[in-house]
C-alpha cells in the first residue's frame, strides 16, 4: 500500500499589536489646591494605561490653563501633534469640560483626530468618539458644558460688581507703592516714597519722559520689574489709588470663551469709592498734579493727528530691544526709527533714522521692482531687521534672507531748495542780530 504523506503548515498567530494610549488632565488654575488635583490626575492616568493589557503607555498631557481655549494650552498642542503623527491611537480624558468647553472647538478637534484615526475616551460621560452614536452625545454635552460655563461666568461677574457697588476693592493684584496681599493695601516703605518724587517733580515742572529715564538710570524698577516710560509716570500721576480712592470696573472680560480684558468706554458703569485704602499722597498735591496732566495733554495731544499707518508698520524691528520702528516726520521729510530710541534717547537703544525714501528704494531693489510697490510688500516681506546704522536685512515669505548696506547722500545732495532758502532766512537773521 502507497504511503500517504501530507504536509501540514502551521500558522503562528500573529502578535497583537498594542494599542498607543495617551492621556490629556487640565485645570483651570494656578492654586495649591487644583496643582495638587493636576498632580493626582497624572499619576492616576499613568498607573491607568500601564496596567492595562494591550496598551503602550504613550505619556500625559496636562496645563495649567485659565480657559478651555484650544491654541492657549501648550499640553493640548503637543498632543495633537503626536496625534498627527500617527503616534497615538487612542486619547482618555476625564471629562468633556476638560478638554474643551466651546462646542465648536471640541468637534472641530474631535473630527479631525476621527479622521487621523484617534479615538477620544471621556471617562465621565463614558463616551467613545469612535462609536457611531459618539458624535450625537458630544455635541449635546458639549454645548451643556459651555452654557454651564457661561453660567459661572455669570455669576461670578455678578459678584464682582455688587462689591464695586458696596465700595469693596475687587481684583486688585498689583499698583507701584502698594504692598498688597489678601484684603490689605498698604503703603510699600520702599516705593512709596518714590511716588512722592514722581509727584514732586511733576509739580516742579519736569517732563515725564524726563523722570522715566532718570529712574531707569537709577535702577528703579516699576511693578513686576517693568521699564519706566513717560506713559507709566503719567498714569501713576492720574491714578486715583495713589490718594486713597479707587475707580472700579475701569475694565471688564469681553466674554466667558476668550476672557480677554476690555477697557470701559461706558459700556458698563463705574463705581468711584472714597477712602478704601490708606493714600501716599495728599490730596492737594494729586489735585494740582492733575490739572498739570490735563494742561500737557490738551498742549500736546489735542490737535495731534492719529499715526500714519504705512505698509513697513509693525514689520521694521529693532534687534537690541526687540521694538518696533515707528515713522517720524521732521521739518517735512519722514523716516522711520526705534520707538525705544524715540522714547528713552540712545541711553537705553541707539538709533539712527532710515530715510523713508530710502527704505522705499531698497525694498523696491530687493523685490526687484522698477519702483516702489505697497502691495509687493505685503505679498513677500515678513520682517525687516536693523542690525547696525544703514544695514537691512529682509526675511522674505518664500524663506530666504536679503541683506543691503547703503551709504548716505551728503547734506548738499539731500537739501531741497525750500530747505536752503530757510536756512539762508535763519543765517541772515543771525547777523542782523549781531550787527
Amino acid at each position: 500500500m502507497e504511503r500517504i504523506i501530507e504536509r501540514i503548515e502551521v500558522k503562528i498567530p500573529a502578535m497583537k499589536i498594542a494599542k498607543r494610549v495617551a492621556a490629556y488632565a487640565r485645570v483651570s488654575g494656578g492654586k495649591d489646591a487644583m496643582l495638587h488635583s493636576l498632580s493626582a490626575q497624572v499619576s492616576y492616568y499613568s498607573s491607568y494605561i500601564q496596567s492595562h493589557n494591550g496598551w503602550e503607555y504613550c505619556g500625559v498631557y496636562s496645563d495649567e490653563a485659565k480657559t478651555g481655549t484650544k491654541d492657549s494650552r501648550s499640553g493640548f498642542q503637543q498632543l495633537l501633534a503626536k496625534c498627527k503623527a500617527g503616534e497615538i491611537d487612542m486619547v482618555i480624558t476625564k471629562s468633556v469640560s476638560r478638554f474643551a468647553r466651546n462646542t465648536v472647538t471640541l468637534l472641530e478637534t474631535v473630527r479631525e483626530l476621527k479622521s487621523l484615526g484617534v479615538d477620544v475616551y471621556f471617562e465621565e460621560q463614558n463616551i467613545h468618539t469612535m462609536s457611531a452614536d459618539g458624535e450625537l452625545m458630544l455635541t449635546i454635552l458639549a454645548s451643556y458644558a459651555q452654557e454651564e460655563s457661561r453660567s459661572a461666568s455669570e455669576n461670578q461677574k455678578w459678584r464682582i460688581r455688587k462689591a464695586f457697588e458696596q465700595g469693596e476693592l475687587m481684583n486688585y493684584r498689583r499698583q507701584f507703592g502698594f504692598r498688597i496681599s489678601k484684603g490689605s493695601i498698604t503703603p510699600n516703605a520702599e516705593t512709596a516714597p518714590v511716588v512722592n518724587e514722581i509727584f514732586d517733580r511733576v509739580l516742579a515742572g519736569e517732563s515725564y519722559g524726563a523722570i522715566a529715564r532718570d529712574l531707569e538710570r537709577r535702577g528703579i524698577c516699576g511693578v513686576l520689574g517693568g521699564k519706566w516710560t513717560a506713559h507709566r509716570v503719567s498714569c501713576i500721576i492720574c491714578s486715583e489709588r495713589y490718594i486713597g480712592d479707587a475707580l472700579q470696573q475701569k475694565t471688564f472680560i469681553n466674554n466667558h470663551l476668550e476672557k480677554k480684558p476690555v477697557r470701559n468706554c461706558g459700556q458698563l458703569p463705574m463705581y468711584y469709592a472714597e477712602g478704601t485704602h490708606e493714600g501716599i499722597v495728599d490730596r492737594e498735591k494729586y489735585k494740582k498734579a492733575g490739572i498739570i496732566y490735563k494742561e500737557r495733554k490738551e498742549k500736546y495731544y489735542s490737535g495731534l493727528k492719529p499715526p500714519t499707518i504705512t505698509v513697513f508698520s509693525g514689520l521694521i524691528k529693532c534687534p537690541k530691544c526687540g521694538k518696533n520702528y515707528r515713522r517720524v516726520t521732521s521739518n517735512g521729510s519722514c523716516g522711520w526709527n526705534c520707538s525705544t530710541y524715540m522714547t528713552l534717547g540712545k541711553a537705553v537703544c541707539y538709533g539712527k533714522k532710515i530715510p523713508e525714501s530710502t527704505l522705499e528704494a531698497v525694498t523696491a531693489d530687493i523685490l526687484n521692482l522698477r519702483e516702489f510697490k505697497p502691495e509687493a510688500v505685503k505679498e513677500n516681506i515678513l520682517e525687516i531687521m536693523v542690525p547696525e546704522p544703514n544695514h537691512l536685512v529682509f526675511r522674505l515669505k518664500d524663506g530666504s534672507v536679503a541683506e543691503r548696506v547703503w551709504a548716505d547722500r551728503s547734506r548738499r545732495e539731500s537739501w531741497t531748495p525750500e530747505m536752503k532758502e530757510r536756512a539762508r532766512q535763519q543765517a541772515l537773521k543771525r547777523n542782523r542780530g549781531g550787527q
